[in-house]
């Protein structure tokens, strides 16, 4: 007070002066009797209030953190306040040695109520009928704050320094000074130091500058009237005096209050992390009803939409202190599997991705580590905050058509059943399955192909023509039985389509297939949390299939300017280009990557290899280290076409069943013979003629190889034409309808 008011003010010769001054006698006479009759007193006033209630120490804000107890996403509480839990461990050690200089000097000696500090301020008080210094310790004002009184009187004071005593005997010094940096008010819904320091500084408050330091000591003394953002000449005030305070006492030297004093005084409120914010938001929700209902919760998080509206976090994006923070019940704290730092890079990536190729596009990323099945990494969408592009919807989880993306299963399922081997000769043309005529995305046709090259070039008729004679219902059942959520259209029933994209799937589950053929065939459920337990594998295919489409996928034609061999990966594009997927692995983590609109709209010329797969590469770019194939498992047949088993070097068919065909004479290689020399004038410098091929027997079509290599399309006639490209020794074989075949060996000359 200035101590220039009338009669009725605290004036000194006021009746206010005049009660200031008998509560400072009072005091004074309550501080000389020392141990005696006040102490007995104060004992039983003491009795009288009970313990301290501690609970609000538990209604902090919710906590998503990742694996390493980085901050990823903070809640409000109920109460719209940010309180962040704070232990002294995570705080500057010099922000605490000049806290106790400037507010409680004697803290580390007092048991809650500094007695001479009491003596000196009543004696102030009873002389100037004024208050000229405070007597309030931490303690006390950590009493305070856990018991918030607007009244201020002898006996509120009285209160004060009763739970004090018992604060320290209850806590120790180290749980008051962690009582007080929780719960320490810092301007409008600031609470607590860690809160403080992310929303004013931007980061936590381990490390922090004496500029830094010296605001935050002084903010809580008068929180609203030297709020930065506010009144920034007040705080720039009040760090002064903490400063000079700190100088005096020698807890700073002159060059460091210097600095303070200079440094800038941050202008505005700074937004908390958002770090996998649509995770950490269903995570945490399912927190909130698995404490409700009394026990822990489930390792996948939950359907936000079946939630109480009183039990789910609010989904209105804001910044801290503008009213539109999200809440959800305090005190429930989630530790994820995601690396925070990875987490950023991938959420700054899909923003900067889906900001270039337009308006309204959304970009989703899932990493799995392949030996544990924790998610490393989730973005949801493109920027959280984003609502021209959704960007609250977890595309992630929304059921999207995955285009070309399933077809490595139906590869893996082929290889198992010993349908097909990687280098089993396919067909890609023309064919009609009833009504439908499936075509290829180039709309053209390679003729005859191994399964290899069909895969690795995405072709869809040598998928289809594997699907229908696996049967889609067994390939759904199989991926169903590992865990996948596979949606059919108005409750369809499973036909060739389904090998194309005509089913829905969400990137989290496509994701985690894909881990199975990583782990050699072996799916385990995604584990969202640190600390959830492994649930049950599943198989998917075998170990030496899931390593035949891993090695196929290796040699992919990989995107502009990325190299090929690196990771094995696939994509896919949706029916009217409304998805864009691109889904990679190699030993250590699978990649799952989406691009397109939330709202299901058509993006013309939205394709996987071209805007997915760009994606893919660089996130494995940004996890870092080198890619490692998978491991060669025993069992695996290395082969060329024409030295795998007749079975297997031609997609088997059902064998004609009539009498003729059973009289067909055995299929033979007439010319060349078997180790033969052929003269065709290799060594003359001019172009080699055609060498003839003949056969005899079999039943037609009949298709040659030379070398493994398709030579032209099969024919009904029993003759072709080769050209060789130099002298050496060259493998000829042939094949019939049936699967028969002939091989002979020659020497070109």
């Amino acid at each position: 007070m200035s101590g220039t008011g009338t009669a009725g003010d605290g004036a000194p010769g006021g009746r206010r002066g005049r009660r200031l001054r008998r509560l400072g006698l009072v005091a004074l006479l309550v501080t000389a009797a020392g141990a005696g009759g006040a102490y007995l007193a104060l004992r039983s006033y003491a009795a009288a209030l009970g313990p301290i209630d501690l609970s609000v120490l538990q209604r902090t804000s919710p906590l998503a953190l990742d694996r390493e107890g980085l901050l990823l996403r903070a809640f409000a509480t109920p109460e719209g306040r940010w309180r962040l839990p704070v232990k002294l461990a995570e705080v500057d050690p010099h922000f605490i040695n000049l806290l106790k200089v400037y507010e409680d000097r004697r803290f580390d000696a007092h048991g809650g109520v500094d007695v001479i500090g009491v003596a000196r301020a009543a004696w102030q008080l009873a002389r100037n009928g004024r208050v000229v210094s405070g007597a309030s310790t931490l303690s006390m004002q950590a009493a305070r704050l856990l018991e918030p009184r607007e009244t201020r009187s002898f006996s509120a004071k009285l209160r004060q320094m009763v739970r004090a005593v018992q604060l320290e005997r209850r806590l120790g010094k180290e749980g008051v000074l962690a009582a007080y940096l929780t719960l320490a008010p810092y301007g409008g819904n600031i609470e607590g130091v860690r809160a403080a320091s992310l929303i004013y500084f931007g980061k936590e408050p381990a490390r922090l500058s004496t500029a830094e330091v010296a605001l935050l000591v002084a903010l809580p003394q008068s929180p609203e009237a030297r709020r930065p953002d506010r009144h920034p000449a007040a705080a720039m005030a009040a760090r002064a005096r903490v400063a000079q305070r700190g100088l005096e006492a020698g807890a700073l030297t002159a060059a460091e209050a210097e600095r303070a004093n200079a440094a800038a005084m941050p202008t505005a409120r700074r937004a908390l992390p958002m770090l996998a914010p649509h995770l950490a938001e269903q995570v945490v929700a399912e927190q909130v009803v698995a404490a409700q209902n009394g026990g822990s919760g489930a390792a996948a998080p939950v359907d936000m939409a079946a939630l109480e509206p009183e039990a789910a976090v609010a989904l209105v994006p804001g910044a801290p202190g503008q009213g539109a923070e999200p809440a959800a019940k305090a005190g429930t704290n989630v530790t994820l599997a995601i690396d925070a730092r990875l987490q950023a890079a991938l959420q700054a990536l899909a923003q900067e991705r889906a900001a270039a190729l337009g308006r309204r596009i959304s970009a989703a990323i899932v990493v799995v580590d392949n030996a544990t099945g924790e998610v490393r990494a989730h973005v949801g969408s493109s920027d959280y905050f984003d609502a021209e592009r959704a960007g609250a919807v977890d595309a992630s989880r929304a059921i999207r058509s995955p285009g070309s993306a399933l077809k490595p299963f139906i590869y893996g399922l082929a290889f198992e059943q010993g349908l097909a081997h990687p280098e089993t000769v396919l067909d890609d043309r023309p064919s009609r399955y009833g009504a439908w005529a499936p075509e290829n995305f180039e709309m053209g046709f390679l003729g005859t192909v191994s399964a290899r090259k069909a895969l690795q070039m995405s072709l869809n008729l040598p998928a289809v023509e594997l699907l229908a004679e696996l049967g889609a219902p067994q390939l759904l059942a199989r991926l169903r039985g590992a865990g996948a959520r596979l949606v059919m259209p108005d409750d369809a029933s499973p036909g060739l389509a389904v090998g194309l994209g005509g089913l829905g799937v969400s990137l989290v589950d496509l994701t985690m297939l894909y881990t199975g053929l990583a782990r050699g065939g072996d799916v385990v459920p995604l584990r969202w949390r640190l600390n959830d337990p492994v649930g049950q594998s599943r198989r998917l295919t075998d170990p030496v299939a899931a390593w035949y489409v891993a090695d196929a996928l290796r040699e992919a034609p990989p995107p502009a300017n990325a190299v090929t061999g690196r990771i094995a990966f696939k994509t896919g594009t949706s029916w009217g280009y409304r998805d864009a997927w691109a889904v990679g692995y190699d030993r250590r983590y699978t990649v799952g990557v989406w691009l397109g609109r939330a709202d299901g709209a058509s993006v013309p010329g939205l394709v996987g290899r071209v805007a997915a797969a760009p994606v893919l590469f660089d996130v494995f770019a940004r996890i870092g280290g080198e890619p490692q194939p998978l491991p060669q498992p025993p069992g695996v047949l290395r082969a060329t076409t024409a030295t795998l088993p007749p079975p297997l070097r031609h997609l088997r068919k059902e064998a004609p069943k009539t009498v003729a065909a059973t009289l067909v004479p055995p299929l033979r290689i007439s010319f060349p013979p078997d180790g033969s020399r052929v003269d065709l004038g290799a060594g003359t410098g001019e172009a080699m003629p055609d060498l003839a091929l003949r056969a005899n027997g079999g039943a037609p079509p009949l298709r040659w190889f030379v070398n493994g290599a398709p030579v032209g399309e099969a024919q009904m006639r029993r003759q072709s034409f080769w050209k060789p490209d130099g002298a050496g020794f060259a493998r000829v074989s042939v094949m019939d309808s049936r699967g028969s075949s002939d091989s002979v060996q020659v020497r070109i000359e």
